[in-house]
């Protein structure tokens, strides 16, 4: 059906992400991210969280002075692109609609053809966005707002999930706990940089799980009682330990995740392993596993902060091996809010 598009050896490529609440639209040309541009919405501060209707209303607002951007400091013109890749879930549907449509738009009036991205594949493929690139197969612990999962990545487009969570992610167990402390949103970096001046002196409780499952719904709930308990006594309890509150609470995110990440590599033999995901940002995470790679003597993998949290390079990476392979969306293809990842290259 789409055999009449012309596959090009070095393709130019335009990718859109506006899966959550940032718009962002990169340029890939001969293997590289000529161009990332983010717009973050700052709308959702003052409601303590995200709200749908909000994000897709600033979406169709920044799109396309952002995309303008991309394609003036990558150096190149509209005309010279040869595909559009897209998020096409999972995320907020309103969201995901602003850009889908966006994307469609530009594949028809260029003819080319549409890339349709699954968004935690394209945080794995991350680390393609630039040197140095792990080795296969590796393993990837993927954190975000949405999503915890462990993946065993063989090839650019061959995944398998090992475990993911069962209901909460690392990063709303974060910004949840963050909000019972009184931080603004989203708590999770400022979790990350009062913890830097505490100690973890708190003991909270971690899920009992077999395989490599994670659950951070009882952490938040064992937190919420703590705290509950401890300002009933003090009133100004959170203000005398908020640096060790929140030092206590990145521990037992930290020592949940890593748990299940040593326990993966020791029962695969895998010794290449990355993080991905805007919770991949945490200096706590990121030193909790160069410490074990010291120890078991990994081979570890972070990307840039750039390339950590939601952007339109990982999707141009993953849109770039897509293209290789002609794997081409109809203009017809609706996006999804929930979707799993795709039955070809993610075996469960």
């Amino acid at each position: 059906m789409y055999s009449r598009f012309k596959i090009v050896q070095k393709p130019v490529l335009l990718a859109i992400e506006s899966s959550c609440d940032d718009t962002s639209v990169a340029i890939w040309k001969d293997g590289n991210v000529l161009s990332n541009v983010v717009s973050s919405q700052i709308e959702h501060v003052q409601y303590g969280g995200i709200v749908p209707e909000v994000a897709s209303r600033a979406h169709q607002e920044s799109i396309l002075p952002v995309t303008e951007k991309a394609l003036s400091d990558a150096g190149i013109d509209l005309p010279e692109v040869d595909a559009i890749a897209v998020t096409a879930g999972p995320g907020l549907l309103g969201s995901l609609i602003v850009g889908m449509s966006f994307a469609k738009g530009l594949a028809l009036s260029l003819n080319v053809p549409l890339l349709a991205i699954h968004h935690m594949e394209a945080h794995v493929l991350a680390h393609f966005a630039e040197p140095p690139y792990p080795g296969f197969p590796f393993l990837c612990l993927t954190v975000s707002g949405g999503h915890t999962q462990i993946v065993r990545v063989n090839d650019f487009l061959d995944m398998e999930i090992l475990g993911e969570t069962l209901d909460d992610a690392a990063g709303e167990a974060f910004d949840k706990s963050g909000k019972l402390l009184g931080l603004g949103y989203p708590a999770g970096p400022q979790i990350d940089r009062l913890a830097q001046e505490g100690q973890p002196i708190f003991p909270f409780p971690k899920p009992q799980l077999d395989g490599y499952q994670f659950s951070f719904s009882g952490l938040k709930t064992a937190i919420r009682y703590f705290i509950e308990k401890e300002t009933r006594q003090d009133p100004d309890f959170i203000r005398h330990h908020l640096n060790d509150l929140c030092a206590s609470i990145q521990a037992a995110i930290i020592q949940a995740l890593m748990e299940k990440l040593i326990r993966a590599a020791q029962d695969t033999g895998i010794t290449t392993l990355a993080l991905a995901g805007g919770v991949s940002a945490n200096s706590g995470l990121r030193k909790a596993a160069q410490d074990a790679a010291h120890q078991y003597g990994w081979e570890l993998f972070i990307p840039d902060f750039a390339y950590c949290t939601d952007n339109a390079g990982m999707i141009a990476v993953a849109g770039y091996y897509k293209y290789l392979e002609a794997d081409f969306a109809p203009l017809d293809l609706a996006p999804a809010a929930r979707m799993p990842l795709p039955n070809r290259s993610i075996r469960h």
